[in-house]
């Protein structure tokens, strides 16, 4: 498929394709995977390209998987949010006309939101100096752009913020949330919200106790479903994820979530030896009843894996179906598979995004 560009011809035997791989690497009937469909294009909220000087002209490109001195120019891109799809050859045609913004360019990042909120990356192999300021400050006055960010080696200029703020809507609920440049965040934010709105379907069935999340990123699950729990324990290993999550946690005025940096394999020790406290966060305080986990792609380590079978209810968000196949192997010996969920955050790719919600078995 052609890079960059949707197929809405092509949607729904892929998603039809990935709900059969996925029910059979789990063990469920096909007809058991809940699917969240995707837009059929401008779905994606962040994106980025390199950048590409031939002669008089400059261009983005992208690598076919696999493929990294196979450059193909890209001068539309259908999967790109609607913002970015439109800013993207008006931002050439000025870099083109600017020899300071031009002259070793190297990638451009877009970052934006629903609501149109646009953040532009320009990283480069140069220093940038006052006059690259002051070009880039008339390119954001006349594009729509709403902040910039230069880079180059030990250089990150800022003009405005490094952060836009996406609102998604769920069960009537606004959720605010600030995406960071170059942090992670959910590319396709329709998707987003479905996922959303499947863990709160989950959270809903808990009858008491508390959460505990591992790899809390941002605080994306937390914050939606605080409302579920006294109290919540959110655990990030990520610096600049903290800090985005306890701005989150304010911006949403959530009050019972404690945030706290330290892995997963920290908080699975502090658990099995029964610590009284994490990072001075009083750990006999909290009567967990229900775990949640948004791993890498290697899944869970052993030690939180057998921390696992601790919890009554388990929500286990996956970007890697195989590793989610493994570590359900070990939660089946002491939980039952309540719901499966494929949400098709990657559209025209293999990539697959799921969740299985597990209750203890009696």
């Amino acid at each position: 498929m052609q890079l960059c560009q949707a197929n809405p011809a092509l949607y729904e035997a892929q998603l039809a394709d990935k709900q059969a791989r996925l029910s059979a690497l789990l063990g469920v009937a096909p007809t058991d995977v809940r699917v969240f469909p995707s837009p059929l294009a401008h779905f994606r909220q962040r994106i980025e390209f390199r950048v590409w000087h031939e002669g008089d002209d400059s261009y983005y490109v992208m690598f076919p998987p696999g493929d990294p001195k196979n450059p193909q120019r890209i001068d539309t891109c259908t999967i790109a949010a609607e913002p970015i799809a439109e800013l993207m050859e008006p931002l050439r045609q000025v870099i083109l006309m600017e020899l300071l913004l031009r002259r070793k360019l190297y990638q451009v990042d877009f970052l934006s939101t629903l609501s149109g909120e646009m953040l532009v990356t320009l990283i480069y192999h140069k220093p940038l100096d006052e006059e690259w300021i002051a070009c880039a400050e008339v390119l954001k006055a006349h594009l729509p752009i709403d902040s910039i960010i230069g880079r180059s080696r030990k250089q990150k200029i800022l003009l405005e913020r490094d952060y836009v703020v996406e609102r998604l809507e769920v069960d009537g609920h606004t959720f605010t949330y600030q995406q960071i440049e170059n942090s992670f965040s959910q590319p396709n934010a329709q998707v987003a919200r479905q996922m959303l709105g499947w863990a709160r379907r989950c959270a809903e069935q808990v009858e008491a106790g508390d959460l505990l999340e591992l790899y809390g990123g941002n605080g994306h699950f937390s914050i939606a479903l605080a409302e579920y729990f006294p109290r919540v324990l959110m655990t990030e290993i990520s610096g600049a994820s903290i800090r985005s999550a306890r701005w989150n946690l304010a911006a949403n005025r959530v009050e019972n979530i404690a945030v706290v940096k330290a892995s997963a394999e920290q908080v699975s020790e502090a658990l099995h030896q029964n610590a009284a406290t994490l990072k001075q966060v009083p750990l006999r305080d909290y009567h967990f009843s229900t775990l949640l986990v948004d791993p890498p792609r290697a899944g869970l380590d052993e030690l939180t894996r057998a921390l696992a079978a601790r919890f009554e209810h388990v929500i286990y968000i996956s970007c890697n179906p195989e590793t989610l196949a493994r570590d359900l192997v070990t939660l089946r010996q002491s939980h039952e598979v309540v719901d499966v969920a494929l949400f098709d955050q990657f559209p025209y790719t293999h990539h697959i995004e799921s969740g299985v919600f597990l209750r203890r078995k009696a």
